[in-house]
């Protein structure tokens, strides 16, 4: 009978202990939550970052207060006075799409946020090549990587490429291009398209009265249906604003490749055809740009309105040239994809609920609003010199 009695009691110990236990883990999770020495958090940016319920947060908080690990900043309002615990250290593998302005921009912002929270990114270049990204993939599961930012265009590889990591039941985050399985993380490409279609047909009823004698499709097929949906967009936003464009001719133009190709695909097309009033919807700046030269080239710039997707850099500066044709671009702002690629991986990682897919902010950029959304851009004109865009050469697509 005594020895039951002690048993029992062993048991409601060990109990006891796995309840606390739980108890410290989670308090340790809020301590982690400040990342910095002197960090001051709000409880809901508490409860953001742990994912534990309000109730749970505020007594782990309040606990801590009186243990000395956690002050009271204000109202609400909880600072770190001992400096940030380093969280376990994943190590997330990024296959990045290859040299073009828009990846670099994503590639800086990922290592910045990767050092802050303690991430070790692993980074191979795909160099806008299948037969590299499928290579790459094989690279990244044999070191092992507890979660990979897959980053490459070609939409007949993703499969592929997608079924590899799943087999070695590696978490994927496909960025912009869809993979089986994977998370998606990029643009909403029908919005997107929606939004520049919209305002490239309010310039053509203010313009030209709503007159359109034809429209181009500047396309990138490799990637895919979903890319093929900014185009689709993009028509539809001008039908809105013009109804009648319905019956206007509809040339569709594979936009695969350099800016030079680019630009020699258009050349063709231009010495086959009369330049006339034309839309030009492109997939991205790229072919929005070789759109713009190769109209210039033929004497015909007034002949024709360009609408481009991504915003970068070279399309920013066109925005500014007096007298420019590129109606608008719309923004992706990769620059900051880092700030919620890094934390949804680190979700992932820690077994925290997920969405299947995060869209990324998107904003028309024009001539009337570039320097707002973009100040700093003509701080480093100033520094470093820049060409007009339309002059320069391009060396990549992007997406």
């Amino acid at each position: 009978m005594k020895q039951a009695v002690i048993e029992q009691a062993h048991s409601a110990n060990r109990n006891g202990d796995r309840n606390e236990s739980q108890t410290v883990l989670r308090a340790c999770e809020v301590i982690k939550a400040f990342r910095q020495t002197g960090e001051e958090l709000q409880l809901a940016e508490v409860m953001e970052r742990t994912g534990l319920p309000k109730t749970t947060t505020f007594r782990l908080l309040r606990t801590l207060i009186h243990g000395g690990l956690i002050e009271r900043a204000g109202a609400g309002i909880y600072r770190n006075s001992f400096g940030p615990i380093a969280a376990q250290q994943f190590r997330v593998g990024f296959a990045t799409q290859g040299n073009t302005e828009f990846a670099r921009e994503v590639n800086r912002g990922l290592e910045v946020v990767a050092a802050r929270e303690h991430v070790r990114l692993i980074t191979l270049n795909n160099r806008y090549s299948a037969r590299e990204a499928m290579r790459n993939a094989e690279l990244l599961i044999r070191d092992r990587v507890d979660l990979v930012l897959e980053f490459q265009t070609y939409d007949r590889v993703a499969p592929a490429i997608a079924a590899k990591f799943l087999a070695a039941k590696t978490p994927v985050i496909a960025i912009e291009v869809p993979h089986p399985g994977a998370t998606y993380f990029g643009a909403d490409n029908y919005k997107a398209g929606l939004i520049g279609g919209k305002a490239l047909g309010r310039w053509a009823r203010e313009n030209w009265g709503g007159h359109v004698d034809q429209l181009v499709l500047m396309g990138l097929p490799i990637a895919g249906s979903l890319l093929e949906l900014r185009l689709s967009g993009m028509v539809d936003g001008l039908r809105s604003e013009l109804p009648q464009i319905v019956n206007t001719p509809l040339i569709r133009l594979d936009g695969r490749g350099s800016f030079d190709q680019v630009l020699d695909e258009l050349r063709k097309y231009l010495r086959r055809r009369r330049p006339r009033r034309t839309l030009v919807c492109a997939v991205n700046d790229i072919c929005a740009l070789a759109s713009l030269r190769a109209f210039e080239e033929a004497g015909a710039l007034e002949q024709c309105a360009v609408m481009g997707q991504n915003a970068l850099r070279m399309a920013r500066d066109e925005l500014r040239r007096p007298g420019t044709r590129l109606i608008g671009s719309v923004a992706y702002f990769p620059e900051r994809y880092g700030e919620e690629l890094i934390p949804l991986a680190i979700n992932i990682l820690s077994k925290k609920p997920t969405p299947p897919a995060v869209f990324v902010k998107h904003q028309l950029l024009t001539p009337r609003n570039v320097n707002l959304i973009y100040p700093l851009d003509t701080v480093e004109m100033g520094r470093e010199g820049s060409g007009t865009a339309v002059d320069g050469t391009i060396p990549d697509t992007g997406i």
